[in-house]
C-alpha cells in the first residue's frame, strides 16, 4: 500500500485511472457545505440507493466491481443553484437537483446516456448542458480549484490519478530545499491570506534561522463574513493543500505542521482528517516520506471562532493553548513563531498553489496575473448578484468582468452601487472603479485591501452608512481588546455610526469619525486593528452625501435604516378594511371602516406590521 518512489506513484496513478475508465458512468454529487445545506446528502443517498438496485451495478464507495460510481465532490462553483450534479462521461451539469429527480436521472442519463434537459442551467434563453457552456464557469482560470468538483473529495487515490503528489516526488527526488525556495521565490507567489507577502521570501527567512526546530502552519481560519474560499478548498481538495505544506516543510526543514481550522467548518475538519490518515497510509506523510528519510507530521487545531485568530501571532498563541491575542513585533513569526520557533505561516490558498508551481515552473506561473501579483485569486462572490458562488480568476481581472461577465450582473437588473472587498477590514469600491484591476498593489491604492477574497456586491437598495455600521459592529465585537486604539476606538466609532442611522447624528460626528479612523489605522497593534476602519474611511470618502442625508435630512435613500423610515397610506388604494390598524402594536393608525386610514408617524415605531398585513399595497415607505 505504501508508495516509496516516483515510479510507485506513477503506477498507482495508472491503476486508478484504469479503474475510473472502467465505469460506464460516474455521478458526481456536489457535497460542499453550500450544496449539503441545500439537501445534497439526500441526493447522494437516493442516487446510491437507486444505483444499487440496478442489476450488476454497485456504488463506488463500496469498492466492489465498479460500473456506476456515485461519489461526493467538493464545491462545483455554482453555489446558489445547488444541489449540483455532474454526470460523466457525458459531462452533463445539472442544477437545482431534488430527490424526486434522481429516478429520472438514473433511467435516462445513467442507463441511456440521455440528458434530463429541464435540469440544465439556462443563461437567459441559452441552454447550457455542460460546465464549459456556463459563463460563470468557462471564464475562470482554475489552478487552486482545478480539482474541486471533479474528483472524489474523500479519496487520495483520485487525487493521485490527476497527478497528485507528483510535485512532492519531484521535490524529494531531484531538488534541494534551497532549489525549492528559489523556485517559489522566482514564481512571485504572494500570500493569499490578505497581506500579500512574498511566500518565497518568508520561506527563505525561516530556512536561514539558526534554530533547527521549525514549524509549518496553515491558516484555515477564514473569519470574514461571506468568505468561503479556503473552506471550499479544504472540503473539495484537501490533498493539494497538504502536498503544498509538505513541500514547504521539506524546503525549510520542518518536521511538524499545524492546520488551524474554524470550528464552524466541521466538514473541512472531517475531510482533512481523512486526507491526513490516507496520506500517512500511503507513505506520503509522516515518517520516511517516499522512502527518503524526510519526516513531516500534520496536526489539526480547531479555532473557537475568534476573528482575531486569523492574525498570525494570535493564531500561533491559540495553537499553543493560550488566549488568541496578537503580540508586538518584532520578533516576527519567521523568527519566533509557534512555541518560539521559526515558523512558516501561510493560508490554504497559498499552499494549494505550490504543487502546480513546482510541476510547471515559476515562468509558467508568471504568465498568469500581473507583474507584481502573479497567478490567480479565488473569490467568494455574494450579495446582490445573479450568480453567487466560488470563482478563481487571474490577478488583475477587473470588477466589471467578475460582476457582469462571470456573475451575470446584478439581481433583477438593479443598478450597481458598490462592492465590499476584503471583508470587515476591507473597503468599498464603486462604479468609477469597476475597471480597476484586482491585484494586491492596485487595490491598496483604492483605500481597500484584497483580504482573503470575499466580494459582497451591493445594489442601489443598499444603505452605505448601515454597511459601515454593520462591519464596524463586527470588528468591534471581534476586537481582542489588547490595545486601546482598537478596543476603544472601534467602540466610539460604532457609537457614532449607531447615532447616525438612528437619525440622531450631527455634522461634527463626521469629523470625529475620520479622526478616530485615522487614529485606529495608525496606532492599532495588529494588522486586523489597523484595517478595521477601512469600511468607514472608504464609505465616508465615496458616499459622504448619504451620511449627510442621514444627519441633515433624517432620510435614508435606500429605506433601510428603520428609525428614518416613514410609513404612509395611499388613500387611492386603501379600502378601509382596518386590518393595518388591528395589527399595529403602537396604535398609530386611525380611520373609519370603509374609509382611507392614516398613520401618525409621531407615535409609529417603524415595525412595518401595517405594510406586512395590507393586502392592497396601500402602505408605502418614504425615506
Amino acid at each position: 500500500m505504501s508508495i516509496k518512489s516516483r515510479e510507485d506513484l506513477l503506477n498507482k496513478q495508472a491503476e486508478v485511472n484504469e479503474q475510473i475508465k472502467s465505469y460506464t458512468c460516474r455521478v458526481l454529487v456536489c457535497s460542499g457545505t453550500g450544496c449539503i445545506a441545500s439537501g445534497a446528502q439526500k441526493i447522494y443517498d437516493e442516487m446510491a440507493r437507486l444505483c444499487e438496485d440496478i442489476d450488476g451495478v454497485t456504488v463506488e464507495m463500496q469498492k466492489d466491481v465498479p460500473h456506476v460510481g456515485v461519489i461526493k465532490t467538493g464545491c462545483q462553483g455554482l453555489c446558489e443553484l445547488g444541489p449540483l450534479m455532474r454526470i460523466e462521461p457525458y459531462d452533463y451539469q445539472y442544477v437545482h437537483v431534488q430527490p424526486e429527480d434522481c429516478k429520472e436521472i438514473v433511467e435516462r442519463t445513467v442507463l441511456e446516456g440521455k440528458p434530463v434537459e429541464r435540469l440544465f442551467y439556462r443563461d437567459h434563453d441559452t441552454v447550457c448542458p455542460h460546465p464549459d457552456d456556463i459563463p460563470f464557469l468557462n471564464q475562470q482560470t482554475r489552478i487552486v480549484l482545478e480539482n474541486c468538483g471533479k474528483i472524489d473529495a474523500e479519496s487520495i487515490e483520485e487525487y493521485i490519478a490527476v497527478g497528485g503528489y507528483q510535485a512532492l516526488a519531484k521535490v524529494i527526488g531531484s531538488m534541494s530545499p534551497q532549489e525549492v525556495i528559489d523556485e517559489v521565490t522566482r514564481s512571485g507567489l504572494r500570500g493569499r491570506g490578505g497581506a500579500g507577502f512574498p511566500a518565497g521570501k518568508k520561506w527563505s527567512q525561516v530556512a536561514r534561522q539558526a534554530e533547527k526546530t521549525r514549524y509549518v502552519v496553515c491558516n484555515g481560519d477564514e473569519g470574514d463574513p461571506g468568505a468561503f474560499m479556503d473552506g471550499s478548498v479544504m472540503e473539495g481538495d484537501p490533498y493539494k493543500m497538504i502536498e503544498g505544506m509538505t513541500i514547504a516543510a521539506y524546503a525549510v526543514g520542518a518536521e511538524n505542521g499545524y492546520i488551524y481550522v474554524r470550528a464552524e467548518y466541521p466538514l473541512s475538519v472531517k475531510r482533512l482528517r481523512m486526507a491526513i490518515e490516507q496520506a500517512e497510509k500511503y507513505g506520503l506523510l509522516g515518517d520516511n516520506i517516499l522512502d527518503s528519510g524526510v519526516n513531516f507530521h500534520l496536526h489539526i487545531n480547531r479555532g473557537a471562532g475568534a476573528f482575531v485568530c486569523g492574525e498570525g501571532s494570535a493564531l500561533t498563541a491559540s495553537i499553543e493553548g493560550n488566549r488568541g491575542m496578537p503580540r508586538v513585533k518584532p520578533p516576527r513569526t519567521v523568527e519566533k513563531g509557534l512555541w518560539g520557533k521559526p515558523t512558516v505561516l501561510n493560508n490554504v490558498e497559498t499552499y494549494a498553489n505550490v504543487p502546480k508551481i513546482i510541476l510547471e515552473g515559476a515562468n509558467w506561473f508568471r504568465t498568469i496575473g500581473t507583474e507584481g501579483s502573479p497567478g490567480t485569486k479565488t473569490f467568494s462572490l455574494t450579495g446582490s448578484i445573479e450568480n453567487t458562488g466560488l470563482i478563481e480568476v487571474p490577478m488583475g481581472t477587473t470588477l466589471r468582468h467578475i460582476i457582469y461577465d462571470i456573475g451575470g450582473g446584478l439581481k433583477s437588473g438593479a443598478a450597481f452601487k458598490g462592492v465590499q472587498i476584503g471583508g470587515p477590514s476591507g473597503g468599498c469600491l464603486i462604479l468609477d472603479q469597476l475597471d480597476a484591476p484586482l491585484d494586491f498593489d492596485s487595490v491598496k491604492k483604492l483605500d481597500a485591501i484584497m483580504g482573503s477574497g470575499g466580494l459582497v456586491v451591493m445594489d442601489e437598495n443598499t444603505c452605505m452608512v448601515e454597511v459601515a455600521r454593520f462591519f464596524m459592529n463586527f470588528t468591534q465585537r471581534e476586537s481582542c481588546g489588547k490595545c486601546v486604539p482598537c478596543r476603544e476606538g472601534t467602540k466610539r466609532m460604532l457609537e457614532i455610526l449607531e447615532r447616525i442611522v438612528a437619525g440622531k447624528g450631527a455634522m461634527s460626528d463626521l469629523d470625529e469619525l475620520e479622526e478616530l479612523a485615522n487614529m485606529v489605522q495608525n496606532m492599532a497593534l495588529c494588522g486586523l486593528g489597523k484595517s478595521a476602519p477601512l469600511p468607514v474611511i472608504s464609505t465616508l470618502k465615496r458616499f459622504r452625501d448619504e451620511y449627510e442625508e442621514h444627519i441633515l435630512d433624517k432620510k435614508c435613500r435606500a429605506k433601510v435604516c428603520t428609525a428614518l423610515r416613514q410609513f404612509h397610506i395611499n388613500p387611492e388604494f386603501c379600502i378601509g378594511c382596518g386590518k393595518c390598524a388591528k395589527n399595529c402594536p403602537a396604535g398609530a393608525i386611525s380611520g373609519k371602516i370603509k374609509h382611507p386610514h392614516h398613520i401618525n408617524n409621531d407615535i409609529c415605531i417603524k415595525c412595518g406590521a401595517c405594510k406586512d398585513n395590507c393586502n392592497f399595497d396601500a402602505v408605502y415607505v418614504e425615506a
